[in-house]
């Protein structure tokens, strides 16, 4: 089957000066071995590291055309490093991820053949299914993860097994749609997107990961994030 789509990746960084070069260099090597049509989006939030200058640097090694560089002047969140990225994807399928190397882009061929296969309007990576996993975290933050995967299906029935996970492939239209209707912010977005699909009667594939904790920075995740967690979680259960 002749694959005529065009694969946008959106990486979101900050402070992410020594995985980028690594990251971008796996995706350009499984894109290429797939002979996929792609582009990388860089959204730099004023990292003080220096990850533009290292953004721009990687753009003279693979061109324009492949790597494009979108930054902003401060972080501003999540949810709208994405939407800012949106605007300016040339592909009609946007794959979302951490540029922080806790996702390997091995599995990008293997949430665009699954969509091919099967016409998904989602694809997402699962650390809950399968051969899906996490490495590199202590006891106290799988129990949290899992917890909270735990309640969040439980409350909102999502119709997938990973929901605060952010490795996914969207047709663009429907993540477009999403963002637009989603509320939430940080580390609860990926969450509510995946309810807002279920809403919106999206389809939903999955294919297992394993998710591998960062390299080299700082986990962006602590106890304000989990009370923020518990509060929109009951949030998106008396909205949804």
């Amino acid at each position: 089957m002749v694959n005529n789509n065009k694969y946008t990746i959106l990486l979101p960084t900050y402070n992410e000066k020594d995985n980028l070069p690594i990251i971008i260099w796996l995706i350009v090597k499984y894109m290429d071995e797939g002979e996929y049509n792609y582009e990388v989006i860089v959204i730099d939030d004023g990292s003080p590291d220096g990850t533009l200058e290292v953004a721009k640097d990687l753009q003279k090694i693979y061109g324009e055309d492949k790597i494009v560089l979108r930054p902003r002047e401060k972080k501003l969140g999540l949810g709208t490093a994405y939407i800012h990225g949106i605007k300016h994807a040339t592909g009609n399928f946007i794959i979302i991820m951490d540029a922080d190397l806790s996702h390997h882009p091995k599995f990008i061929p293997q949430l665009i053949e699954l969509q091919i296969f099967k016409r998904y309007d989602i694809v997402s990576g699962t650390r809950y299914r399968g051969s899906g996993g996490v490495y590199g975290w202590d006891f106290k933050r799988k129990l949290i993860s899992r917890g909270a995967n735990f309640l969040s299906q439980l409350l909102l029935r999502p119709n997938a097994s990973d929901l605060t996970g952010s490795f996914r492939l969207y047709k663009k239209d429907v993540l477009e749609k999403l963002i637009a209707s989603c509320v939430s912010k940080g580390y609860v977005f990926q969450m509510e997107m995946l309810v807002r699909a279920r809403q919106f009667n999206y389809t939903i594939g999955e294919i297992p990961i394993t998710f591998v904790d960062r390299v080299y920075g700082e986990s962006k995740l602590g106890g304000n994030e989990i009370i923020q967690f518990a509060k929109n979680l009951l949030y998106l259960f008396a909205t949804t």
